[in-house]
């Protein structure tokens, strides 16, 4: 969720802000106050609503990402408003679960997420500003995090067995593996920008 439309060409054609991807992107954002109030409800079957909020989330992710693409509908508002809302949703999912499970081993894991998350912005924000954006472009590690980290979230929110299987373990399992390649990720990014960072 948090890095696919930064991959778009560069020879795409820019067009108005008011396509189908932003529309899609401004979705996700607002599905975030719903996301929440449907968390919270005191209702049984609450849990299995936010994971579907949650998934409809990601499966727009990737859909507007490949229509902007497509379609060739690139804005700079587009580029903006992609990762803050993979980020914000992603963040918030977080917090909700670290509530559901407050202990050390849950909070550790969200905590990288969140704080790689903080990092990379801000890397990028520098690089941007002193003109080597591309040096920290998005890498293939960066899907395999994306990829995991979702699926441990739908997993975690859903909670329910699933033919028997320990859906929350396997979740707790997945977020584990998505904070070691975000770790991982971060780590790729560093290094592409170190040049930059140590250059007087």
């Amino acid at each position: 969720m948090l890095d696919s439309t930064r991959e778009r060409t560069e020879g795409a054609r820019h067009t108005s802000w008011m396509g189908i991807p932003n529309l899609l992107t401004l979705l996700r954002i607002g599905l975030v106050p719903i996301f929440v109030l449907v968390f919270y409800l005191p209702f049984k079957s609450a849990h299995i609503a936010t994971a579907a909020i949650f998934a409809l989330a990601a499966v727009t992710d990737w859909l507007d990402g490949f229509l902007a693409r497509k379609l060739g509908q690139v804005s700079a508002l587009g580029a903006f408003l992609d990762p803050v809302a993979d980020k914000l949703m992603v963040a918030v999912a977080l917090v909700l679960l670290v509530q559901t499970h407050p202990t050390a081993w849950f909070a550790l894991p969200a905590a990288v997420i969140v704080g790689r998350e903080i990092i990379i912005s801000g890397l990028r924000e520098w690089m941007a500003e002193i003109g080597k954006r591309t040096s920290v472009a998005v890498s293939i590690m960066g899907k395999f995090k994306t990829g995991s980290q979702m699926l441990a979230l739908i997993l975690l929110l859903y909670r329910e067995p699933i033919a028997g299987l320990p859906i929350t373990a396997i979740g707790f399992v997945l977020l584990y593996l998505a904070a070691g390649l975000t770790l991982w990720s971060m780590v790729i990014y560093l290094r592409a920008a170190w040049p930059g960072l140590v250059s007087k």
